[in-house]
């Protein structure tokens, strides 16, 4: 069943798509921050709410909620015994794409969860990032300060130190293997709390992953290995629960729950030692290389260094570049990530500081080069050999 409150007099350019399960207690927060979205065009906004087998009185809530927002809702509600996280995203999306219709290229689905609060920015800060390009985006989270203050010491200590590796970590990668439609400053965060896609791309991939867990990354793992541009945008950030008891199993509660529970649970599994990390980019920006040239075809060097075998290498050669460094890091056993645990974050981030420092004078000295080999290559002056400028 789906009805819409304030009927539009035109279509949407943007529709917030939330799945809802039992959020009595914090959808209220939820609906008066989407309600407060600043530099919009009238009429520009709309939003849907996708109830599923919700039992504490949240579709009652909300039918007296919804009619008071400025913006136009409409409310789907199912019950389904087999629902899961990634159903519920993409019911949700998908009626979000149903609704932009014929809004053009540029209609943009945003999703987020109901016991979120997004910044009054939000849309808008999305909506730049994709008007310079992006395909999607990807916003960073942070913990409600007063739930999280609640927490064990130890829980915000140990986020605190996973959060400056992953910073060191992804500048690195940046600035190692540069992706132009993400340029450094940004992140690898990768939840449904803050995503935002056009609705051609999100059609152009086959929608939200419908995975049990983990939806919000296997859905920005597919944009990129389609070539779509995903932009990990830093000014796009949301407020999540830090509650211990989610309503999807997987979830950020349950991540919480278990780092309580197992202080010395693995980190993420990108966060494995430097030289690991250093090595995986190098690896990654010669393989774009290569790809690029038409050489992996021409030699399989590159695969039986990474433990592939020829039959398979011949295959992911033919792919496009994002499926192909995806297919290759899958199939290759020297290419596994090895998390590492929190006790080693601290001399993790001794050795990243220390590393990232070298890498950002390699690449000012490889700057100045080519910068002298620019001027060398004036007319009446001979060109420098351009494989002096790499690093």
């Amino acid at each position: 069943m789906t009805r819409t409150t304030k009927p539009a007099d035109a279509t949407p350019t943007a529709i917030i798509a939330i799945p809802v399960r039992n959020e009595v207690e914090r959808i209220e927060a939820c609906l008066q921050a989407i309600d407060a979205q600043v530099g919009l065009a009238p009429g520009s906004l709309g939003l849907v709410l996708f109830l599923n087998n919700c039992t504490d009185g949240t579709d009652a809530l909300v039918a007296r909620l919804a009619p008071a927002l400025s913006i136009p809702v409409r409310v789907a509600s199912e019950e389904f015994s087999g629902a899961h996280a990634g159903w519920a995203r993409r019911k949700a999306m998908d009626l979000a794409a149903a609704w932009l219709g014929d809004a053009g290229n540029m209609g943009i689905i945003l999703s987020t969860d109901a016991d979120s609060r997004v910044p009054p920015n939000w849309v808008v800060r999305n909506r730049a990032a994709i008007e310079a390009g992006a395909d999607a985006v990807a916003g960073r989270v942070e913990l409600d300060a007063a739930e999280a203050a609640l927490l064990p010491p130890s829980l915000p200590a140990r986020g605190h130190l996973e959060d400056i590796y992953d910073a060191l970590i992804t500048e690195a990668e940046a600035r190692i293997d540069p992706d132009p439609n993400d340029p450094w400053p940004c992140h690898r965060t990768a939840i449904g709390a803050t995503l935002a896609v056009t609705r051609t791309a999100y059609r152009a991939v086959g929608g939200m992953p419908e995975i049990p867990l983990g939806e919000d990354g296997a859905f920005i793992a597919r944009l990129i290995e389609h070539g779509l541009r995903v932009r990990h945008a830093t000014d796009v950030c949301v407020t999540i629960s830090a509650r211990l008891t989610g309503r999807a199993p997987g979830g950020v509660a349950d991540t919480i729950r278990s780092r309580c529970e197992e202080p010395d649970a693995l980190c993420d599994a990108r966060m494995e030692v430097f030289s690991r990390v250093v090595r995986r980019h190098l690896w990654r920006r010669r393989f774009r290389r290569l790809h690029g040239t038409g050489s992996l075809r021409r030699s399989l060097a590159w695969a039986q260094a990474i433990g592939i075998d020829p039959a398979e290498a011949g295959r992911i050669a033919a792919l496009p570049l994002g499926q192909a460094i995806a297919e290759a890091e899958r199939a290759s056993p020297r290419l596994a990530y090895r998390p590492i645990g929190p006790r080693q974050l601290p001399g993790q981030i001794r050795l990243a500081r220390v590393g990232i420092v070298g890498i950002r004078l390699a690449q000012r000295l490889a700057h100045r080069v080519r910068s002298v080999a620019g001027e060398a290559a004036a007319p009446g002056r001979p060109a420098a050999d351009p494989r002096a400028t790499r690093i």
